[in-house]
């Protein structure tokens, strides 16, 4: 390997939750080889998604910018996706071998941007070079309501995460003496919730952490949250009994995607890979898991659902046990990686190379002390002071439900939010507000909003999300005519 080039690869689960996990306090040990590979690099326990949904969050890490300037503020609107270089673009400047290993759900056309692609999707892999026990297998996850309530009838190695990994280390055989980029996108643990054994019985339902919010707290949240709890309810009558197990399941998925990571580590140490390769673990969102009764994802932008994990460790970057205490972005990924390549910052990029935290070089404090996150496509809300049938939302086909939680009830409207140190803010577009004290209150249900013990705390978090809305603004003006733009090397803004 080329030592001044080195190996980049960013490994992407879909819909984890930061917070279920022995690093973070998580009374189960879900991720043990994960956890303990956070503490050889740089890790954040305060990263947070761009948007909660998969291809807002994706398209934001593939162009280092926010849904409201790459115009994709929803699963249906890739083909509005707007940018000057993403990342596939500048690795294949730099020299690198590309690769996507598993979920895309972008607008990335891999045969474009991709000297190797496998594809995998939450409902199995395609094409003909799947084995007869792998189609089986992507058919038999095709019949599972959301949940599965029985461990899964086939072997590990059918499933993706094991199957991801097995190409990701072909392909790199392949092209030994060539620096590469690789983006190893698990599909998990994103529902069908599902696992085969030992996983299915690794954290029995009976023995998992109570919940903290149920039904009642989640009909004090709002019409969206009462309407994609109804819309549940329509679709899986008994879907509180379905809780528990989904809970365990998607546990179990946790552990078996980090034994499989831990597969994936020691082949690329194994093959003198590792001394000279950047490694990003990060997730595109959160996951309800079960708190306020609901599964998925769907209304508005809360803590679980907007915060995600986020590690790296390679080459000069700084191990600590402990979390670096900036706020970052996954819109932040992006640059990082560029300054990594070698790289300028292409032009509409928006986040921040984070290459000085992880090196524990000299940055602004004041750069990385909060940290803004979009929700909605848009307009009005639908079902404005009116009732809307839930059914209108989904479909049931040969007994499997389909229903689609991130619909126009639940998506609607514009909202954005502001994270620094203890606090959050919420803001509409009609001026809805809403402050809460996260380290006291995590789930989001007292809300601290006109309180007049919090007014200056909500004067800062106001300026603060109006700094966000300002600085987030995409330049207009080609960068070579008479004016051109000024930016910062790492897009900083505070000085």
């Amino acid at each position: 390997m080329c030592a001044s080039k080195p190996n980049v690869i960013v490994m992407m689960t879909d819909q984890q939750r930061a917070d279920l996990r022995a690093l973070e306090g998580y009374p189960l040990d879900t991720t043990p080889f994960l956890d303990s590979m956070a503490k050889q690099g740089t890790w954040f326990d305060k990263a947070y998604t761009t948007m909660p949904i998969c291809c807002p969050a994706r398209t934001s890490f593939l162009t280092g910018r926010w849904p409201s300037s790459h115009r994709v503020n929803g699963n249906f609107s890739l083909e509005q996706a707007e940018y000057e270089q993403d990342i596939f673009d500048v690795a294949r400047e730099q020299g690198y071998k590309t690769a996507l290993v598993g979920k895309n759900h972008s607008y990335v056309k891999p045969e474009e941007k991709c000297d190797y692609h496998l594809l995998h999707g939450h409902w199995g892999g395609f094409g003909e070079e799947r084995t007869v026990e792998e189609k089986a297998y992507d058919d038999w996850l095709k019949t599972i309501s959301q949940v599965s309530l029985q461990p899964t009838p086939f072997p590990l190695e059918c499933q993706l995460p094991y199957r991801a990994v097995s190409a990701a280390q072909n392909w790199i055989k392949e092209i030994r003496n060539e620096p590469f980029f690789m983006w190893l996108s698990f599909p998990e643990p994103h529902n069908p919730y599902q696992a085969p054994e030992p996983y299915f019985s690794l954290f029995p339902p009976n023995e998992l952490p109570p919940l903290q919010a149920k039904e009642p707290e989640r009909l004090q949240k709002g019409a969206k949250w009462k309407f994609y709890g109804q819309q549940i309810e329509h679709f899986l009558t008994d879907y509180r009994e379905r809780i528990p197990r989904a809970r365990s399941n998607y546990l179990g998925m946790l552990r078996l995607i980090d034994d499989q990571i831990c597969r994936f580590i020691d082949f690329l140490q194994e093959e003198s890979l590792l001394d000279n390769t950047v490694i990003v673990f990060m997730s595109d969102h959160g996951d309800f898991v079960g708190e306020y009764e609901l599964i998925k994802k769907g209304p508005e932008a809360p803590e679980i659902l907007a915060r995600v994990p986020l590690q790296f460790i390679g080459p000069d970057i700084v191990a600590d046990e402990q979390p670096h205490l900036a706020h970052i972005s996954i819109a932040d990924v992006m640059p990082t990686l560029c300054e990594v390549m070698g790289s300028s910052i292409p032009a509409g990029v928006q986040g921040r190379s984070l290459y000085p935290l992880l090196t524990r070089q000299s940055y602004p404090d004041q750069e990385f002390s909060s940290i803004y996150v979009e929700h909605g496509y848009g307009g009005l809300y639908h079902a404005d002071g009116k009732t809307e049938d839930p059914s209108s939302s989904g479909q049931m086909n040969n007994g499997v439900a389909l229903f689609n939680e991130l619909n126009k009830y639940t998506q609607s409207g514009w909202l954005r939010t502001v994270r620094k140190g203890e606090w959050k803010l919420n803001m509409d577009m009609y001026g809805k507000c809403e402050l809460y004290h996260i380290a006291k209150d995590p789930l989001e249900l007292d809300d601290l909003h006109g309180q007049e013990n919090f007014r200056l705390v909500e004067q800062e978090m106001l300026m603060e999300l109006c700094r966000w809305l300002i600085r987030n603004q995409t330049p207009t003006l080609p960068e070579d005519k008479l004016y051109p733009i000024r930016r910062d090397s790492r897009n900083y803004v505070q000085p």
